[in-house]
């Protein structure tokens, strides 16, 4: 009789690396601060672990931004760092406003993160097995 223990080996460790789906919904912003040009032109960057999931569109003249845009990742992981980097876009060169980042966990979360340059972004995500 053959020996088992290679396909054991094999489901354990499909077990340890179980993909999980990441949605990312609900950002928006309070109190973004105003430039040199006048009230920011806002958008957010969004990546998990070392996939860019793509990016907002921009809110322009808006201290408050929402935006419906939602984001999926179809390979994630529990314990992924979510990474959100809110830019206000400008003529030559768009401003880095703030970097958010957390460790996904499974289930679903509301957050919110002060940024550097002023302003608060809120978030909420979900991570299902």
């Amino acid at each position: 009789m053959a020996s088992s223990l290679p396909l054991l080996l094999l489901v354990l460790c499909s077990l340890t690396a179980a993909e999980a789906q990441l949605r990312l919904y609900n950002l928006r912003v309070r109190g973004l601060p105003s430039d040199l040009m006048g009230i920011t032109d806002g958008y957010v960057k969004v990546f998990c672990g070392s996939a860019n999931l793509g990016e907002t569109s921009v809110n322009h003249n808006n201290a408050n931004p929402w935006w419906t845009e939602e984001f999926s990742h179809f390979k994630a992981q529990e314990n992924d760092i979510l990474r959100l980097e809110v830019h206000d876009e400008d003529t030559f060169f768009d401003d880095l406003l703030g970097v958010c980042q957390r460790q996904i966990k499974v289930g679903t979360h509301e957050h919110d993160c002060y940024l550097k340059e002023g302003g608060t972004l809120h978030y909420m995500y979900t991570l299902s097995v």
